[in-house]
């Protein structure tokens, strides 16, 4: 299993969770910085396409790990709400390719 830590603290505007985002997932130095980006890098997993450091195996979940949600929603819910619409896309995305949903957020 793959874990990624979002560190919310650090977060405080969308610089700041593209930032964070870019370091923990790994994403490339064309990284768009916006969430159709975000979507892209993180829908083919499985594929080693490049967009990622994490390259899933067959079964296998990227765990989003992300500490203190209720905190981080309250200080910027516009990112939070973001973060959460996002994610159910792109496991929507592999669930349209007839493949296993990938991303699974774990909010505490």
């Amino acid at each position: 299993m793959a874990y990624a830590m979002l560190n919310t603290a650090r977060i405080h505007d969308w610089s700041s969770f593209h930032n964070v985002c870019a370091e923990v997932f790994g994403f490339p130095d064309f990284y768009g910085r916006n969430m159709d980006a975000w979507i892209d890098c993180l829908t083919y997993l499985d594929e080693d396409d490049g967009m990622s450091r994490f390259v899933l195996g067959e079964g296998e979940h990227l765990f989003i790990l992300v500490p203190d949600f209720k905190e981080f929603s309250a200080r910027v819910p516009e990112i939070a709400s973001a973060l959460l619409e996002c994610s159910s896309f792109v496991n929507k995305r592999y669930l349209e390719a007839k493949r296993m949903p990938r991303l699974a957020l774990v909010l505490q």
